[in-house]
């Protein structure tokens, strides 16, 4: 299960209390403060990682308590500080004040952290006072992750385009495939190899018109090619489910400009996918004489031209990252 956007709670833990304590012995009468000071608590780090890839597991565990510091105690010794407690997010997590919905950190970078809430101060003990002084509470806070992924790529296209198939033949991503519509529920990332380097690809469930409001698996998965540096607009260009390739292509480049001016500013690869397939030659004409754009006809079920689709992707994810 893909989870990419929880509710948490964290809280600092509370500082040990000053201890209170005199000291006399039979050379000094007049008795003498030597009470400790309290030990400060714990605090709650969020840290990213790319060995995390989704929220689950704060489905399931969404509140975090970091140590509290103990008491001090006589002879001026110091109560020990609270433990940290460092929470692993996945790379790409956005950290949101709950109540007033403010932007606290966007962790987009591998073991980019944040103190996300301090622990209380040690109170102060009379050997440093008049007075002990209780330890000070640690900070609460309610807090929204929002995961939105970083990729180079982002697959974008219709239900049935072939999406699935293509990153499972491009990567070692093995998504669910099916001659079905919305086979892909949730975002499937994979890693493509170019000799020695590489790059990272991410398959977005199948838009539909209307995405940008919501509409079938719409706006919740959009946000998921927003970091991403290059799109490759995969269109069925054999119009399998009688859908007629042009529009498809029109259709959706209104989709993403209508949910955001900078997604369809991206580089594009077009790709012209099933061109194993009676129809499609006759529609890749057509495309060609309307649009007048570069498209690389493929055929992701029988791995025809993937490797100059590879060394196009790569070309200009490259471009993009001098």
């Amino acid at each position: 299960m893909f989870i990419d956007r929880v509710k948490i709670v964290v809280k600092g833990g509370n500082g040990g209390d000053g201890c209170r304590s005199f000291y006399s012995d039979k050379m000094n009468c007049k008795k003498k403060p030597d009470g400790g000071n309290g030990g400060n608590g714990g605090s709650i780090v969020l840290k990213a990682s790319r060995n995390v890839f989704t929220l689950l597991d704060f489905k399931y565990r969404h509140e975090f308590a970091a140590g509290r510091g103990r008491h001090g105690s006589g002879n001026t010794r110091k109560g020990k500080e609270g433990k940290d407690i460092v929470v692993l997010v996945p790379l790409g997590t956005q950290i949101f004040d709950e109540p007033s919905a403010c932007l606290l950190e966007d962790l987009d970078k591998e073991g980019k952290e944040i103190v996300i809430a301090r622990g209380g101060r040690g109170g102060w003990g009379n050997h440093e006072r008049k007075e002990a002084t209780p330890g000070r509470p640690g900070e609460v806070k309610t807090l929204v992750l929002d995961l939105k992924l970083i990729a180079d790529v982002g697959i974008i296209g219709f239900p049935n385009a072939g999406k699935s198939t293509l990153i499972s033949r491009l990567s070692s991503a093995r998504p669910q495939i099916a001659a079905y519509p919305f086979t892909t529920k949730e975002p499937v990332l994979g890693v493509v190899n170019v000799g020695d380097d590489s790059f990272t690809i991410v398959d977005i469930p199948g838009l539909i018109e209307g995405a940008h409001l919501g509409k079938g698996l719409g706006d919740k998965f959009l946000r998921h090619v927003e970091r991403t540096k290059v799109l490759v607009h995969i269109v069925d260009m054999a119009g399998v489910d009688t859908r007629d390739p042009l529009v498809d292509y029109e259709t959706l480049n209104k989709e993403l400009e209508f949910y955001s001016r900078e997604i369809l500013s991206k580089p594009q690869v077009l790709v012209a996918n099933k061109i194993d397939l009676e129809p499609a030659k006759e529609n890749l004409e057509r495309f060609k004489a309307r649009f007048k754009k570069r498209i690389i006809g493929v055929s992701a079920k029988d791995n025809i031209n993937l490797d100059v689709l590879i060394g196009q992707i790569y070309e200009k994810v490259k471009k993009v990252s001098s």
